[in-house]
C-alpha cells in the first residue's frame, strides 16, 4: 500500500512537473500567461535536457540520468521579481542494471571466520542459539532468526574498498526498499527510497522538483544605502571552493547525484529561506560593504550520503547505517567477533536489539531548530575583498552517540555467563544524533598583478562537532574543528597546450585540524579517534580552450595525503554548437593507506565473547582490536572509500 502511495504521488508531482515545464515553455513561445502584477514584462525561460551516462568497472550500467531542468523569471513590478528553477530527473540505471542497482541486486553472502579458516553463510556463526545453550547461557540469548533476516539481497559490507582480512565484518541489505524494508530508515532524507523513489529523485515529500522558487526586490533607503531582499527556495552561496566545503555550508548538499563530482550549484539542496542585505555602497576606506542575515525556516535536511545499493555512496556510509539499523532490528551475523581459546575469531549471530543504530533523531521543526546566519563582507580601496561569517546551525552530518546502558539488554552478564538483565555497556550500538554547531569564519581574495594570479582563502573554526571516540563511555566526543583552505587562480600560456588562449591552472589546500583530538596506543592497537587530528587534501585543475573555445579539456586531480588516496578525473567538453553540448570523461581512485583501527571488540568487558576488561585501562575501556569495519571509513575519507568506483562518462546537453 506504502508503494503504491508513493507511486500515485511520484505521477501526480510528474505531472504537474510537465504541466510546468509546458507553461515554461509556452512563456519562450509567447503564449497568454499571468502577467503577476502592474510590469507586462515578458517571462524569461531556459530549458535544458541532460542525459549522463557512467559505466563502472566491474558493475557495468551505474548512471542513465535524464533530467531536464527549466530556469525562468518574470518581472512583477514595483522592483519586485519572481524566479525559480524546476528539475526533473529518471535515472534508468534502476531498471536497466537491475542486478547491481536494482531489485536482483545483492545475493547470499559468506562471512569470515578466522578462529575456524573459513567463511560461514550468514545466519549460520559459529556462537549462535544452539552454542549459547551449550555454554550455559539461560534461554534463547541470542535470539537471531534467520526468517527475519534471510541470506538473500545482501553484500558484505565494504566488500568495494576493502577486504575482510580477518577483521569484523557485516552483512548489508542491498536492493529498494521497496523490494527490501532491511535496514531501512530516514537517515535525514534518504535511506528509505523504493525504486521509483531512487528512479525520480526529485519527486518526493519535499517537492524537491522546485528547485528553487523566490521573490526578490532591492529597495532604496536613501544616502546610496539599499535593502535587498530574497525569500523562497533557494541557495546561498558563502564559499568559493571547488569538491570540499569550508565556509559554503548554509545548504546541504546531495552527494548521492554524483559523489563530490558535480558542481556544487547542482548538488546542493536548495531549502526555503529568508534572507535580507543592507548593502551600505562605500566610504572613505571601502569601495563597497555589505551585511547580510538569513534565516532558513524550511524543515531540517541532512546530507544525502547516498542509500546503500546504489551507484553513489559516500564514506560508504549510507551502507554502514543500512547495515546496523538492520541489526539492531532483526540481528544479524558479525564476521570475527569473539575471540576463540585457540586462537582466531568466531563469527557471531547476534538477536535483535543487542547491537546497532537504534533510533534516528531528527531535529523538529521548530524555530529553536532554524538555521540562521550573518555576513560582513566589503572590498577595501586597494581591491582586497574580504567576508566575516558567522551561523548556527544543525549538523548536516550524522552523528553516531552510543547507548551504553540507555534502554537495552546485556545477554553477555557477569562472569558466568547467565543473563541477568544488565543494561549493555559495551555492545555496539548507537542512536543517530544531528548536534547544533556554531561557525565563525571569513574569507580573503586578492590579485598578484606580477604573477598574473589570482588567490582565494577561507577559514572557519566551529564548535559542537562530534566524532567517533572509542576512549569515551558513548563512543564520541564533540571537538571544535579548524578548517582553511587556498586557492591559486591563474590563465597561463602553455604553447603545446594552445597558441592563442590561456590555460587555467587552479590549485587548492585544503586543511584540517581537530582540537583536543584523542588518540590512544593500547594493548592491542590504537584507540579513540579514527579521523586525523591534521589532514591537508590537494586539488589542482588544469583547463584549456581551444577551436575558438569549442573544445575544453580539463583535468582535475586530488589527493588526500593522510590517507594516501588519489583521483584523477580527465574529460574533454566539445561545444557543437550554440544549444548542444558533449562531455566525454572518466574518473580513476586508488589508495595505499592503512585504514585499521579499533573495532571496539574489544570494548566488551563480558567474557568469553570478548578478550575481557584490562583493569590498567579500566573496565570496559578499549583495548584497541581493530580492522577496517565500522571506523576505517574516516580514515579513507570519501576518496580512499571510492576506490574500485572507476568511471567512465558520457554527457550530453542541450539547450532549448
Amino acid at each position: 500500500m506504502g508503494n503504491n502511495k508513493r507511486m500515485m504521488r511520484h505521477r501526480m508531482q510528474a505531472g504537474t512537473f510537465l504541466v510546468a515545464m509546458a507553461v515554461a515553455g509556452g512563456a519562450r513561445a509567447e503564449l497568454n500567461l499571468p502577467s503577476l502584477g502592474e510590469d507586462d514584462s515578458p517571462w524569461d525561460v531556459h530549458t535544458t535536457y541532460e542525459n549522463h551516462t557512467v559505466n563502472r568497472e566491474g558493475r557495468g550500467l551505474a548512471k542513465f540520468r535524464n533530467t531536464i531542468q527549466s530556469e525562468f523569471s518574470k518581472r512583477m513590478g514595483s522592483g519586485w521579481t519572481l524566479g525559480g528553477t524546476l528539475r526533473g530527473t529518471w535515472d534508468g540505471v534502476y531498471r536497466m542494471n537491475s542486478s547491481e542497482y536494482g531489485r536482483k541486486a545483492g545475493g547470499g553472502i559468506k562471512l569470515q571466520d578466522s578462529a575456524l579458516g573459513t567463511d560461514v553463510p550468514f545466519g549460520s556463526g559459529s556462537i549462535n542459539n544452539a552454542s549459547a545453550t551449550a555454554m550455559g547461557l539461560v534461554g534463547n540469548a541470542f535470539g537471531f532468526d534467520s526468517a527475519a533476516n534471510p541470506n538473500r539481497g545482501l553484500e558484505v559490507l565494504g566488500n568495494g574498498w576493502h577486504g575482510t582480512n580477518g577483521d569484523l565484518a557485516l552483512g548489508v541489505p542491498v536492493r529498494p526498499c521497496d523490494v527490501d524494508k532491511r535496514g531501512c530508515r530516514d537517515f535525514g532524507g534518504y535511506g528509505n527510497q523504493s525504486t521509483s523513489d531512487l528512479e525520480f529523485p526529485e519527486f518526493n515529500s519535499r517537492l524537491d522538483f522546485v528547485r528553487e522558487l523566490h521573490v526578490k526586490n532591492t529597495l532604496r533607503l536613501g544616502d546610496g544605502n539599499q535593502l535587498f531582499l530574497k525569500v523562497g527556495k533557494q541557495q546561498i552561496v558563502w564559499g568559493r571552493t571547488d569538491l570540499f566545503r569550508v565556509l559554503d555550508v548554509v545548504n546541504p548538499v546531495d552527494f548521492s547525484r554524483n559523489n563530490i563530482y558535480d558542481d556544487l550549484s547542482d548538488i546542493r539542496i536548495p531549502m526555503w529561506i529568508a534572507q535580507a542585505e543592507f548593502r551600505m555602497g562605500a566610504s572613505e576606506r571601502m569601495q563597497d560593504r555589505n551585511l547580510q542575515f538569513f534565516i532558513n525556516f524550511d524543515k531540517f535536511r541532512a546530507n544525502n550520503l547516498g542509500q546503500c545499493g546504489t551507484a553513489n555512496v559516500i564514506l560508504d556510509a549510507g551502507c554502514l547505517f543500512r547495515s546496523l539499523a538492520n541489526l539492531w532490528d532483526n540481528g544479524g551475523t558479525v564476521a570475527n567477533f569473539a575471540p576463540a581459546p585457540t586462537g582466531g575469531f568466531l563469527s557471531t549471530d547476534f538477536g535483535p536489539h543487542q547491537a546497532g543504530i537504534r533510533n534516528v533523531h531528527l531535529p523538529s521543526w521548530s524555530l529553536a531548530n532554524m538555521p540562521v546566519g550573518v555576513k560582513y563582507e566589503g572590498v577595501t580601496m586597494g581591491g582586497l575583498a574580504f567576508s566575516l561569517n558567522a551561523m548556527t546551525y544543525r549538523s548536516q552530518m550524522p552523528s553516531l552517540r552510543g547507548i551504553n546502558g540507555n534502554g537495552t539488554v546485556n545477554p553477555f552478564s557477569g562472569q558466568n555467563g547467565n543473563i541477568g538483565g544488565e543494561p549493555v555497556k559495551g555492545l555496539i550500538a548507537f542512536d543517530m544524533h544531528f548536534p547544533r554547531i556554531n561557525l565563525i569564519g571569513g574569507s580573503l581574495d586578492f590579485q598578484i598583478p606580477a604573477a598574473n594570479a589570482a588567490v582565494r582563502m577561507e577559514a572557519a573554526l566551529t564548535e559542537g562537532e562530534e566524532f567517533a571516540n572509542t576512549a569515551k563511555p558513548n563512543l564520541y566526543s564533540s571537538n571544535n574543528v579548524f578548517r582553511s583552505v587556498i586557492g591559486i587562480d591563474r590563465p597561463t600560456f602553455i604553447p603545446f597546450i594552445s597558441k592563442s588562449t590561456a590555460t587555467l591552472i587552479s590549485g587548492q589546500l585544503f586543511y584540517q585540524h581537530i582540537f583536543n583530538h584523542e588518540l590512544y596506543q593500547g594493548p592491542l592497537g590504537k584507540f579513540g579517534m579514527p579521523d586525523w587530528e591534521d589532514n591537508v587534501i590537494g586539488t589542482l585543475l588544469i583547463r584549456a580552450s581551444l577551436r575558438n573555445g569549442t573544445v575544453s579539456p580539463q583535468l582535475i586531480m586530488a589527493r588526500d595525503f593522510r590517507a594516501k588516496a588519489f583521483a584523477i578525473s580527465p574529460q574533454v567538453e566539445w561545444n557543437i554548437r550554440n544549444e548542444l553540448k558533449l562531455t566525454i570523461g572518466a574518473n580513476y581512485k586508488s589508495n595505499s593507506g592503512d585504514y585499521r583501527f579499533d573495532d571496539c571488540r574489544s570494548c566488551n568487558p563480558y567474557p568469553p565473547f570478548t578478550n575481557g576488561g584490562n583493569p590498567a585501562w579500566g573496565v570496559g575501556q578499549s583495548l584497541g582490536l581493530g580492522g577496517v569495519e565500522p571506523l576505517g571509513r574516516f580514515r579513507a575519507g570519501p576518496i580512499g572509500t571510492a576506490f574500485g568506483q572507476n568511471d567512465v562518462y558520457v554527457r550530453l546537453n542541450y539547450k532549448f
